[in-house]
């Protein structure tokens, strides 16, 4: 009974996700800018970077994660060693997708990305130390998920078909780009975080948050899972 009041709130952030399907396209580019990507050509180290830092600053799936997987983290080290392994994994699959043409289905890709959600706040929630006697080695996860964050993203880019003239300087200024977003949303909920932990309210709620952060990602790998079916009955 204790618990009933929260799990209303973290279902009523999972509704407000239902009724907005722009925040469950966490992998979506802007319409002007999968133009831009589409029309141009030739090395653009600058316009490259700001659409990856953008793509990560307003990516609610990797957000989310970051959120989920530096909740508990009190050590600026720590913190630093989790968002290096997503950040290396999330940069490999990036470049190799792109470059060596290999992608899967947007749909399913995005589906476990969403189940990366669920997965840092049921770690964070210790369900799998309750269900299974142990959890997934986290850092291992965290540069596994990482792998499947950046096979997103490079998927997207292929299919917009984007110039091979500059190409590899051109990805690798997205990946800068990328990174560079990601260290200012980290920041950003690190200040955030710090100020929280130091209220009596921290202990109280961090239960209701990570219970919050499952459900959308949840709301997220569910969209993706029944745009895949649609698309695959109707073939739209």
């Amino acid at each position: 009974m204790t618990h009933r009041v929260p799990v209303l709130r973290a279902l009523a952030v999972s509704a407000a996700l239902i009724v907005a399907p722009s925040v469950a396209l966490a992998h979506g580019v802007a319409s002007g800018d999968k133009g831009y990507l589409q029309e141009v050509s030739g090395v653009l180290l600058i316009p490259f970077a700001y659409l990856g830092a953008k793509h990560m600053v307003t990516g609610y799936d990797h957000l989310l994660f970051l959120l989920g997987v530096i909740f508990f983290l009190y050590r600026l080290k720590d913190v630093a060693l989790y968002v290096t392994l997503f950040a290396v994994g999330h940069s490999v699959t990036l470049l190799a997708g792109v470059l060596t043409g290999v992608s899967v289905n947007a749909y399913l890709i995005d589906a476990i990305i969403g189940l990366s959600v669920v997965y840092k706040a049921l770690d964070n929630l210790r369900a799998f130390d309750r269900w299974f006697g142990r959890a997934p080695n986290p850092r291992v996860a965290v540069l596994v998920f990482g792998l499947f964050h950046g096979m997103g993203l490079a998927t997207k880019i292929l299919d917009f078909q984007v110039s091979p003239e500059g190409l590899v300087p051109n990805l690798v200024a997205f990946n800068v780009g990328v990174e560079l977003g990601q260290l200012l949303a980290l920041s950003m909920i690190l200040i955030v975080m710090s100020y929280w932990r130091r209220t009596a309210s921290f202990a109280r709620r961090a239960w209701t948050a990570n219970v919050a952060i499952m459900s959308a990602g949840f709301v997220l790998m569910g969209y993706q899972l029944v745009g895949f079916f649609v698309t695959r009955s109707f073939g739209v």
